[in-house]
């Protein structure tokens, strides 16, 4: 896979799984056990790997 069209598939999925952070924060899913435990557990720390690897992915496979 050429590095450009890994880049995009990246920064797709962190801006697709920050939309339910945002609703996390502003709307009514902190009030939904499921959602919120969905936001919690698995898209935020989905969206804080995928954004480490947008910013130092190159120095992790460089070092590797």
């Amino acid at each position: 896979m050429r590095p450009s069209t890994e880049r995009k598939i990246i920064r797709w999925v962190h801006i697709i799984l920050s939309i339910p952070v945002v609703g996390y924060i502003y709307g009514p899913v902190a009030t939904i056990p499921r959602a919120a435990f969905a936001v919690q557990w698995i898209f935020f720390p989905i969206i804080v790997l995928s954004g480490f690897w947008l910013w130092k992915g190159q120095w992790i496979k460089k070092r590797l």
